[in-house]
């Protein structure tokens, strides 16, 4: 299974507003850059991430679970981007920020501190379990 790291604005779709969605779930999109869909691309069914809170907040707070694989995003005029559908798994005890990454020196190649712009990102084994290690969650 492989690890993805998800960003978004919480003001347009919080944590609290990805909970709510419930077990149906709902689509990540709007995803307008070409690494960004390639990622999307990539993801499998089961696939887990993080939902990370961009600009307000700026930290870790949940994991989100890949339940539909990419398919057309009708929000794309020119048919070339992709979504795909996530839901809530479970919040991290703990939020982590992206302070507390940053002062992480295991974490200091982490997409999330390479790419910063990138919507959608891998995350590896490792860095997936060094996260859950800072927030107090079991792997």
């Amino acid at each position: 299974m492989a690890h993805w790291l998800y960003k978004s604005e919480p003001f347009k779709w919080s944590w609290d507003m990805q909970v709510a969605a419930g077990a149906k779930g709902t689509h990540w999109d709007g995803v307008r850059n070409h690494l960004a869909k390639q990622q999307l691309l990539a993801m499998k069914l089961g696939d887990q991430g993080f939902f990370y809170h961009s600009n307000e907040g700026k930290e870790i707070v949940g994991i989100v679970e890949v339940i539909k694989e990419a398919y057309p995003d009708p929000s794309d005029p020119t048919g070339k981007f992709f979504m795909v559908d996530l839901k809530a798994v479970k919040p991290l005890p703990k939020p982590v920020s992206l302070a507390a990454i940053k002062d992480e020196p295991r974490l200091a190649e982490m997409a999330l501190l390479k790419y910063s712009r990138l919507s959608v990102q891998p995350v590896t084994d490792a860095e997936w379990k060094i996260v859950l290690e800072m927030a107090g969650a079991k792997s």
